[in-house]
Order: C-alpha cells, then sequence, then structure tokens
C-alpha cells in the first residue's frame, strides 16, 4: 500500500503559531535571534578593544620624556620674538610646544616652522590663553615639558598707559599661572622675557643689572611684579632660573622665513621699526615722531636697539647655562645707543624712501635715554651682539616686509 505521507525536502520556515488571537514565537527563531545578538555583541567589544589599542591609547611624543632631547614650551611661539626664537630652537635639535592664544601672534608664522619641521615630535601648537588655569594645567598635565621659554606678553608703552589693568593681568597673573603649574608638575628651567623698562629712566648710564629698578609705566611695572614674583619663588624651590632684560627689538630672520606682522589695529602703538617700514610702504601717510626736547644730543629719545637673531641666541645661551637652584639676570642689548632721529635716517636708507617724519609732543611713559652694559652677559654667557649694524639689520627686516606685504598672508614677489 502506498503511503500517503511525504518526504519534505525543504524544512518549514519558522513561523508564529496563532491561538486564540495570540502570536507565540517558534522557539527555533528566538535562539536564532539571541545568538545574532551575542555575535554581534562579541564583534563590538573585540572592535572596541582594537580600537583603544591603535588609537586611544597612542602615546603622544610630547607627552615623554626622551634621553638627549630637551623639551621647551615656547609661551608666545606664534609671535615676533617667541618664533625666532622657536625657529632656532628647532635647528638646534629642541622639541617645541608653542602655546599662543593668537591674539598678537600670527598662525601664519606657525605654519611656517611646522613646514620646515615636519617630522614628528618635533613642533606643536596648542591654541590656549595663559590666563585661564585649568587649560594650562592640563597642558602640562598632558606634556613632558623640561624647559619653559616665557614670552607671552602685550609690551607696547603707550598702550599700557592707556590700558594698565590689561597690563597688570595679562602680564603679572599670567606669569604666575605659568608659575603655578611649573611647580605642579615639577618642571624646573624657566627662562623669564623681560624688558629694560623695569629699569625706568636711571639716573647713570649704561644700565648693569645692579641699576635701580624704578619703573615708570605699567608695563615695566607689570614685567617688574612678574619678575618679584620669579625671584621669590625661587627662594622656595630648586628651579633654574634666567631673566633676560632686553632693549629695543629690530630686524628679521636672516633667511626671510619669518618676520614681524603686528595686527593692524595696533600700528599705532607698535615698534618704531614697523611704524618706518608701514610709511615707506606708504600704509601711513608717514612717521610720527613723539618727543623732540628730551636731554638728548639731538632731543630724541636715545634707545639700545638689538637684533632679533642676537636676541634668540641669548635665550639660548641662557637655556644652556641655567643651572638648578641658580639665578641669573642679564640685560641684552648692544652697549650702544642711538637717537630716534638716526634710526629714522638709517630707516630711509634701508628702505631707498624718502619718508614724511611728522615731530609731535611726548608719549606719557617714555623716558629719554636707555641703553645697556652687556658685559655681565658676555662674560657669564659668552653672549656678545654680532649684528650690531642698524641700517643692515633694517634691510633684512626691510625685505621680509616687501615679499609679504599682507604680512603672513599671501607672499608676494621678492623684490631687490
Amino acid at each position: 500500500m502506498q503511503s500517503i505521507g511525504r518526504t519534505r525536502t525543504q524544512s518549514r520556515p519558522s513561523r508564529s503559531v496563532n491561538l486564540g488571537g495570540m502570536d507565540y514565537a517558534d522557539p527555533k527563531r528566538k535562539r536564532n535571534f539571541v545568538g545574532k545578538v551575542a555575535l554581534a555583541a562579541i564583534l563590538t567589544t573585540v572592535c572596541i578593544l582594537v580600537l583603544k589599542k591603535s588609537s586611544f591609547n597612542y602615546t603622544s611624543p610630547f607627552s615623554l620624556r626622551e634621553q638627549g632631547v630637551t623639551h621647551v614650551l615656547v609661551t608666545g611661539g606664534a609671535g615676533y620674538i617667541g618664533s625666532h626664537a622657536t625657529l632656532r630652537l628647532l635647528k638646534d635639535g629642541y622639541r617645541v610646544t608653542i602655546v599662543d592664544n593668537l591674539s598678537r601672534g600670527n598662525i601664519g608664522a606657525v605654519k611656517i616652522l611646522q613646514e620646515l619641521f615636519p617630522e614628528p615630535g618635533r613642533l606643536q601648537f596648542i591654541y590656549a590663553d595663559l590666563g585661564d588655569a585649568k587649560a594650562v594645567n592640563k597642558i602640562f598635565s598632558e606634556n613632558a615639558f623640561d624647559a619653559v621659554m616665557h614670552f607671552a606678553a602685550v609690551a607696547y608703552v603707550g598702550e599700557s598707559t592707556m590700558y594698565p589693568l590689561k597690563y597688570y593681568h595679562n602680564i603679572t597673573s599670567n606669569t604666575l599661572v605659568v608659575l603655578e603649574s611649573m611647580a605642579r608638575h615639577d618642571v624646573r628651567t624657566l627662562i623669564y622675557s623681560s624688558t629694560c623698562a623695569t629699569y625706568g629712566e636711571p639716573e647713570k648710564m649704561p644700565i648693569t643689572e645692579e641699576t635701580t629698578q624704578v619703573p615708570i609705566n605699567p608695563y615695566g611695572k607689570a614685567k617688574k611684579m612678574a619678575e618679584d614674583m620669579i625671584l621669590d619663588f625661587s627662594k622656595t624651590s630648586d628651579m633654574a632660573v634666567m631673566i633676560l632684560r632686553y632693549f629695543n627689538v629690530i630686524g628679521s630672520d636672516p633667511e626671510g622665513r619669518l618676520g614681524e606682522s603686528p595686527p593692524p589695529e595696533l600700528r599705532e602703538h607698535g615698534r618704531i621699526s614697523g611704524a618706518c617700514f608701514d610709511a615707506a610702504r606708504g600704509i601711513m601717510p608717514g612717521l610720527k615722531v613723539k618727543g623732540t626736547d628730551y636731554k638728548t644730543h639731538d632731543g630724541t629719545c636715545i634707545r639700545d636697539y638689538i637684533d632679533v637673531t642676537d636676541l634668540v641666541d641669548a635665550h639660548v645661551k641662557a637655556l644652556e647655562k641655567a643651572e638648578p637652584g641658580k639665578v641669573g639676570i642679564y640685560n641684552v642689548g648692544t652697549g650702544k645707543g642711538r637717537s630716534v632721529k638716526e634710526f629714522v635716517e638709517a630707516c630711509k636708507r634701508a628702505t631707498g624712501v624718502a619718508i614724511k617724519v611728522d615731530y609731535l609732543p611726548r608719549r606719557p611713559g617714555d623716558y629719554a635715554e636707555v641703553y645697556s652694559d652687556p658685559t655681565k652677559i658676555r662674560n657669564e654667557l659668552n653672549w656678545t651682539a654680532r649684528y650690531t649694524d642698524l641700517q643692515e639689520s633694517l634691510q633684512v627686516a626691510w625685505r621680509w616686509q616687501k615679499a609679504h606685504r599682507d604680512g603672513y598672508g599671501t607672499p608676494s614677489v621678492m623684490a631687490s
């Protein structure tokens, strides 16, 4: 008798069974679903572990201390002097971290430095404000600094008389934040960028490191307060401290990679070299010389003009000579004073432009005559200014200005 049953060649699909209007899932289907969820969970866990190992646990070279490598934090490293110091440090094999809020610095300078030194672990830039103690502490906790070069500061005498609280906050308070983070994270070397403005208007020239400090403007006063904090702290620690009081900075990188490019709104308060170049380029109708009745040989202020390349060299030598538990204080200048009128004539020759000059009343907070005695820094750090030809320093800076009419924007064709 033939069987009426039949053999299934294909398994019956899973389906729900309806009993009295209620659906009951097929147990086989449920077990399959649970298995898929478990597999997905396992795969997700594996992916997370792989990602953690490959990326989340990545150790930045800037967070490590390496034998033979000195890691320097350069505050204000996007600025005029700070960027030149960074260039020199990188050329000498240092590892550098720049911290700058770009209020006066230029991201264009940072990009040039990154292009010159693209190797991993050489240079990093961190956008931050030194007034933010939490952010500064985080930076110190995530990076293994060996030393700090503290340049970051507003630095215009005239502006300081208009906005004194801004200067005390930016210079004095921010230096305190840096010191606190250095102490908390055991960073024991500080090279501090100070100024001859802390001396005020001494009765006797040239200025030595023992000259009494009696600043006459908020810029100089704020810097002296910062110095006092550093010196007081150094008495209770084994920190290596170098304080460099430098004079009027001019010039730029001799190879034309970096220059000075202050924000346009600060042209009125900027350095005399910048004002000369603006007048030579026609950006300003002329040069304003403030004060012609000082007790000097031609009635204008006398200053000691130091080339930025020499200034940076002094900082590097100070870093090399810094010793734990010791403090070094040095004037950084040429030892020769030049009047503002002499400077203007040198600028005319350097640019080849007959710059129009307007003579105006004195600027508040200025002093008649300031120039250094560089004997101490020569004897102790073996440093001497080499770029002392005023016209030549201005010519180097002028070449950069002509080639970068928009500052660190698009370079123009280099002119002779």
